[in-house]
């Protein structure tokens, strides 16, 4: 099993109650391939850098984990064919994090 990093990025014109339930579904998938959630942050509706789908502001979600490649294969496919990500990224890490990350304790990046 390996250390990962996801972070995905909502369209803004969903509910935090959708982002939340987004996010469960793939806690779950990783859950049930006998992963370990390390650490799981909503950063909230924030404004992007640049448009994404013609979306100025989006909600983001960012989760540390650890599991098996075919439980991120499956997540990523999944996140691939929702309408509500509009983009995800996920990267290998050298160990699990659980501690906050700089985007919640940075002032600049709250709202």
């Amino acid at each position: 099993m390996n250390n990962y990093e996801t972070l995905f990025i909502c369209r803004q014109d969903i509910s935090t109650q959708q982002v939340d339930t987004l996010t469960d579904k793939f806690q779950e998938i990783i859950t049930a391939d006998n992963g370990k959630i390390g650490r799981r942050e909503n950063w909230g509706l924030r404004t992007l850098a640049y448009r994404i789908k013609k979306n100025r502001k989006g909600h983001i979600v960012l989760i540390n984990y650890t599991g098996n490649h075919t439980a991120v294969k499956e997540m990523e496919r999944l996140m691939g064919l929702s309408e509500d990500v509009i983009r995800f990224m996920t990267t290998c890490t050298a160990e699990l994090e659980t501690d906050e990350s700089v985007g919640v304790k940075t002032s600049s990046y709250k709202n």
